[in-house]
């Protein structure tokens, strides 16, 4: 017997919680606007941003076509806790090295939305471990009846 994987997208979001559909989504456009400020002042720091918006892009259709629940392997709340809690390390440290030697509009301000996407990644990273703790049930336990 052969097992085949069928996808099938649904509607956009509606597999998603919706927290973490905004999250993802902004994630995405605050990616993309930072990579264009860095691209219009140096390319430098452009890698972060093109990295972190592929990554975004790929969960948000894992969620969006269900995949996360077909692959049970994989421990998804803490793939992106750490993703959230990686990224906001990665764009804090980025951003105050470019706001630091800042020359040129475009980087101070590609400097200033990092500092957004750090807050941004942050909240996806408490957001995503308050749900992860939510979650966790207490295993039952049998009184003892004594030694």
């Amino acid at each position: 017997s052969t097992k085949t994987l069928s996808v099938s997208c649904k509607t956009p979001l509606s597999s998603l919680p919706p927290k973490k559909g905004i999250f993802l989504f902004a994630e995405i456009a605050l990616c993309l606007v930072i990579l264009i400020c860095f691209s219009a002042s140096t390319s430098a720091y452009s890698s972060l941003s093109v990295i972190e918006m592929i990554i975004a892009a790929v969960l948000f259709v894992f969620y969006m076509c269900d995949l996360h629940s077909k692959i049970s392997f994989i421990n998804w709340p803490w793939t992106e806790f750490f993703r959230a809690l990686i990224a906001a390390i990665l764009y804090l440290i980025t951003s105050t090295v470019v706001l630091v030697g800042g020359k040129g509009c475009s980087k101070i301000a590609a400097g200033v939305l990092g500092i957004f996407a750090t807050s941004l990644y942050g909240c996806d990273a408490y957001h995503t471990f308050h749900l992860k703790q939510q979650r966790h049930t207490a295993a039952p336990t049998d009184p003892t009846d004594g030694p």
